[in-house]
């Protein structure tokens, strides 16, 4: 079981400086229309192979996200695999669009 993590509980950790590094495992074209502020993009059919970008701080938690929360639960296990510690927002940037931020496009 991959943890995940809900939207607003993620807005409470990056509020109160909780160390995170965002990670979009989408595609160039769906993290140009819209992603959250700081996010890596290393997409998830690219991820195994560049393992190595994904540089965390110090205690961080890696958060993958996707548009819908499916693609980013691979992704947290291939990292979680690799013993980061990662997991996956839960109903990914559509859902941070309804419930946190609504400036966000929805595709």
């Amino acid at each position: 079981m991959i943890p995940q993590i809900p939207p607003l509980e993620l807005k409470r950790w990056l509020d109160a400086g909780h160390p995170v590094f965002l990670l979009d495992v989408r595609q160039p074209d769906e993290h140009a229309y819209c992603a959250l502020p700081g996010s890596v993009l290393i997409p998830l059919d690219e991820l195994p192979a560049r393992l190595e970008e994904i540089e965390p701080p110090p205690g961080a938690t890696v958060v993958v996200y996707c548009h819908h929360g499916v693609r980013s639960l691979s992704g947290a296990a291939i990292l979680r695999q690799r013993g980061m510690d990662a997991v996956s927002l839960a109903g990914g940037i559509d859902r941070w669009s309804l419930t946190v931020d609504p400036s966000v496009p929805r595709y």
